[in-house]
């Protein structure tokens, strides 16, 4: 019997990685194409490793020949495209980076899959996105129509490739969708972004840096709700649509950090010198991002299942049991200011 194949592009990452657990519970086999930068981390999946329905293939999407035969070789019934640059404080600093794999990669493999689709009807493309295309949302929440007005180069890079993917759905007929999601946070996130760099500091005992005033405010999401939504849409999904994936839950920078500290104080004993500490903040930094998810409760009939102080418990309690974690990482990388724009 044949298995029923997924690639993840980027599956060695925070999100593709939480993903490839979920497919492997559901009995997929799973194909993971990393191109294996600073945020790919082989930690993430150590307990796949010798599982006979797991793969890892080296590339890079912007290896088009190579790329090429990993699809035509494993015949995916679906490609989860995670593949990206994420980290703003790193577009401001180099945006280069974020054009070459956000825009060019996505262009490589939508050339790749519009060719294979042809042949393989029933094939779809998920094309994982993000709410920062929609800019700020002062009021309100941004639905599916809510134009776009990226801030940032990460989230004009990430708004160009969902208009990429969008034309080859109207031009050459592929079968993709493109997912937009808010604020992830969970198990395996680098800690150069807000949650996991604030658990770390914590447990290390160094204080908690916060831009601005801390009133930035996010919509936040536990990783496996997403990853859950992912699957839903790839099974029940409209070909050629957009799907907000959100919480409905928005708490300020502020508010995060006063919730860990409180977590982390049922379980370890805090040092003196955890303390917030307010810093510059990084230019252009959207105020508040929401989304409206009406959509895919209706439509696919999901929604969120872990609430944020379940969701924060559990992230700080697999960071606090998963210290090896660190030690795979390059943490003056990791926690060093970066984004000042100089």
């Amino acid at each position: 019997m044949v298995k029923k194949r997924i690639i993840v592009t980027g599956g060695l990452g925070f999100i593709g990685s939480n993903l490839i657990d979920l497919l492997i519970k559901k009995k997929f086999q799973v194909i993971n194409i990393d191109k294996v930068t600073y945020s790919s981390n082989f930690y993430n999946l150590l307990e796949h490793k010798k599982n006979k329905n797991y793969k890892f293939i080296k590339c890079d999407l912007n290896n088009q020949n190579k790329l090429q035969k990993i699809i035509n070789i494993y015949k995916p019934i679906c490609i989860f495209n995670l593949a990206a640059e994420t980290h703003v404080d790193r577009s401001i600093d180099g945006p280069k980076n974020f054009i070459e794999s956000n825009i060019l990669g996505v262009f490589n493999l939508l050339e790749v899959f519009k060719k294979y689709s042809k042949k393989n009807k029933k094939t779809k493309l998920i094309h994982i996105s993000t709410d920062e295309v929609y800019g700020d949302v002062l009021n309100g929440r941004s639905n599916e129509q809510h134009p776009y007005k990226p801030s940032s180069p990460y989230a004009a890079s990430k708004a160009a490739s969902d208009h990429l993917v969008y034309s080859y759905v109207r031009t050459y007929k592929i079968p993709a969708i493109i997912t937009n999601c808010s604020n992830n946070y969970g198990p395996k996130q680098h800690p150069e972004k807000l949650i996991p760099k604030l658990i770390y500091n914590i447990i290390k005992n160094k204080n908690l840096p916060i831009y601005g005033k801390g009133t930035n405010s996010r919509e936040w999401i536990y990783v496996t709700d997403h990853c859950e939504a992912l699957i839903k849409i790839f099974t029940k999904g409209k070909i050629g649509n957009f799907y907000n994936i959100g919480s409905n839950i928005n708490k300020t920078n502020l508010e995060i950090t006063k919730g860990l500290i409180k977590i982390a104080k049922k379980n370890i004993k805090i040092g003196k010198n955890v303390k917030i500490n307010f810093v510059k903040d990084r230019p252009g930094h959207d105020k508040r991002y929401a989304l409206n998810s009406k959509k895919i409760l209706s439509e696919i009939k999901w929604k969120p299942k872990i609430n944020l102080i379940k969701g924060l418990n559990l992230t700080f309690k697999w960071y606090l049991n998963n210290l090896k974690y660190y030690n795979s990482l390059k943490m003056k990388e990791a926690t060093k200011r970066i984004g000042l724009n100089k």
